[in-house]
């Protein structure tokens, strides 16, 4: 198999108006991969009630698919941006090499940083692994929500070193 047979995997985030959206926002996004219009292939959700010093996150239950990344690299991520400002953590050498692993993988200070603005108490937001996504029958599933999508693309490479990070441990 070559390389341009490989469909490319993309790391998206979407922010949604309510801390409820973006769960409702994976239940859609299953149906939208049985109908094949989507292959989801590891998704999280960020919820983070008002009121609340700091958000809850899970990731999505049933992943069968061999494309999930798990809960290794969700809690690494979501760690850095949730969790790390909470913390008063100085980003010394033993984090700076982490974020030189994330931004190694496609995921960059600037996407880091820009969820971390955005995703705030009342908000949720939907962290989506996904390959043949047709992005605009996405964002029509989502009428009315205001479901604004923060993007990071990953290269085959990079989703190849991703994987390889977050390797689950036999």
């Amino acid at each position: 198999m070559h390389g341009t047979e490989m469909s490319m995997a993309s790391l998206t985030a979407w922010k949604f108006d309510t801390p409820y959206g973006a769960e409702a926002a994976l239940d859609k996004l299953r149906g939208l991969a049985d109908q094949q219009l989507i292959v989801v292939q590891d998704a999280a959700v960020v919820s983070w009630e008002t009121g609340k010093r700091k958000p809850k996150t899970h990731q999505m239950h049933d992943t069968k698919s061999a494309g999930a990344l798990g809960g290794a690299f969700w809690g690494l991520l979501f760690g850095l941006i949730f969790f790390v400002p909470f913390l008063g953590l100085a980003i010394g050498a033993a984090s700076g090499a982490l974020f030189g692993s994330m931004a190694d993988v496609g995921i960059s200070d600037s996407f880091i940083k820009n969820v971390r603005d955005k995703v705030t108490p009342g908000t949720s937001a939907l962290f989506l692994l996904s390959s043949d996504a047709v992005f605009d029958r996405v964002k029509e599933q989502f009428p009315g929500t205001e479901a604004e999508l923060i993007s990071t693309n990953l290269s085959a490479e990079q989703e190849a070193k991703l994987r390889e990070a977050f390797a689950q441990e036999s």
